[in-house]
């Protein structure tokens, strides 16, 4: 019957060995990316060869460049500005300039650095340095491993460095092979594709858009206006009160009204006597007797001086006509002021009955048309966006408050909605025809040139 022969006690290190070595170089070819292959090379590489301490330094062929330590062990980031890193940077680009180092592992000692590194030796290095080159097969140098530990290197150890530089190596370039492609497949074409692109974002359509303030006002309201001159004595509803036809809105001071009433009634009386008289006196006098047609028209003109005083007094309380929110200012704007006949002080609206007005700047005007689409956002519900169409456009610019020229736009809501309330404001987002995008994003600026150039 077979046997397996067991490995005697001096085998066994050296399968221990060649294990790790195994299992070292397939984590190698498992890496996927140069950064995971960097990490295992400063990190995992302690399996096989005791050290305290590794870096990993960038290429060494190009003496432009220098050196750079791309990795330590136990370090997951490499702080750029320590002064050992400095100095190991400096201290690997003089090594890589000597011909003896560039290439083959070497045992690197204090005398072989250059005077003005000789310090940083004393002060950084705590033990025995390799230094030891990741040359690749096709003779290109792509890095180099710099170890310390505190007991001297050994012949074995130099072999199996050596061994496993290769195999880093490798990898290295293959893994540099790989990104290269993917990145000059990517972008190789990206010097000529971004102009191309860049017009055809330019021509893209879009629907060209302007932004301008909004109000929410009411729509068709009835006007309340002063029916004579006169001054206001009280107002007698506050702002946006519901009011029913015949409730008192205002009240004039009317000293003077019931004067002239007073006084007219008395010229009427009198006129009324005079008549009288003239009459009972023609029985006796033809001369009276013809007096008396004339007394009776100037009685009919004290009668209507009467009932015009009497249509002027009825007017002092202005009441409502119809249903409605009661729309106008503030109480104090109006309570002692003189009004002219005509002059708009109040206004009653159907709060369900609302439109929209948008200040449209003129400097922001596009082409519009009724029917077109807006957006308003409305300052109390910021989070909310209501859809418009527009009705109606002025033909002419008005100077706004603030002097602004603008053109007055109306819409409507698209879908009525009950929490928007007469006098609320916010921002319209107004949309055109459309056109190309380097249209809207080149509009000011052509508007400009062509003001100052005159063309």
């Amino acid at each position: 019957m077979a046997t397996t022969a067991e490995p005697t006690a001096q085998q066994l290190p050296t399968l221990i060995h060649l294990a790790a070595l195994t299992h070292l170089e397939g984590q190698i070819r498992a890496a996927k990316t140069i950064q995971e292959l960097q990490f295992l090379s400063v990190n995992e590489t302690r399996r096989l060869i005791p050290y305290d301490q590794a870096f990993l330094l960038s290429r060494l062929d190009q003496e432009k460049e220098g050196c750079r330590v791309l990795n330590a062990s136990s370090v997951a980031v490499v702080d750029r500005d320590a002064p050992m890193i400095v100095w190991l940077e400096q201290a690997g680009q003089a090594l890589a300039r000597a011909a003896s180092a560039g290439e083959q592992p070497m045992v690197v000692t204090e005398d072989q650095l250059p005077d003005a590194l000789r310090s940083g030796w004393r002060e950084f290095v705590k033990g025995h340095v390799f230094w030891c080159p990741l040359q690749h097969p096709d003779e290109t140098v792509l890095g180099a491993w710099w170890f310390e530990r505190d007991f001297a290197w050994q012949e074995n150890d130099v072999t199996i460095v050596h061994r496993l530089a290769g195999s880093y190596a490798y990898a290295w370039k293959a893994l540099s092979k790989k990104e290269r492609g993917w990145s000059k497949a990517v972008w190789k074409p990206a010097w000529w594709l971004l102009p191309i692109i860049a017009l055809a974002a330019l021509c893209f359509p879009i629907r060209i858009s302007t932004v301008a303030p909004v109000k929410v006002m009411a729509k068709d309201p009835v006007v309340v206006s002063a029916p004579m001159d006169g001054v206001i004595a009280d107002v007698l509803m506050y702002p946006n009160h519901m009011v029913q036809p015949g409730d008192s809105l205002f009240r004039y001071e009317d000293t003077n009204l019931r004067n002239q009433f007073r006084v007219a009634e008395k010229q009427l009386a009198v006129a009324r006597a005079e008549h009288s008289q003239a009459v009972q006196a023609g029985f006796g006098d033809p001369q009276r007797k013809a007096d008396a047609p004339l007394k009776e028209v100037e009685a009919d003109l004290r009668q209507t001086e009467l009932d015009y005083a009497k249509e002027m007094l009825d007017q002092v309380e202005v009441r409502a006509s119809k249903p409605g929110l009661l729309l106008y200012s503030d109480k104090s704007d109006w309570v002692g002021r003189p009004v002219t006949v005509g002059e708009r002080i109040m206004e009653i609206a159907d709060p369900r009955q609302i439109e929209l007005r948008i200040d449209l700047p003129v400097a922001d005007a596009i082409v519009l048309k009724e029917g077109a689409d807006a957006m308003v956002f409305l300052n109390a519900l910021p989070l909310e966006a209501f859809a418009a169409t527009l009705i109606h456009t002025s033909y002419h610019a008005e100077i706004l408050p603030g002097d602004m020229l603008a053109y007055r736009v109306t819409a409507r809501l698209v879908q009525p909605d009950p929490r928007v309330r007469i006098g609320w404001q916010g921002t319209a987002k107004v949309y055109g025809e459309q056109g190309p995008l380097a249209y809207l994003l080149l509009r000011r600026p052509l508007m400009a040139i062509r003001q100052w150039v005159g063309w």
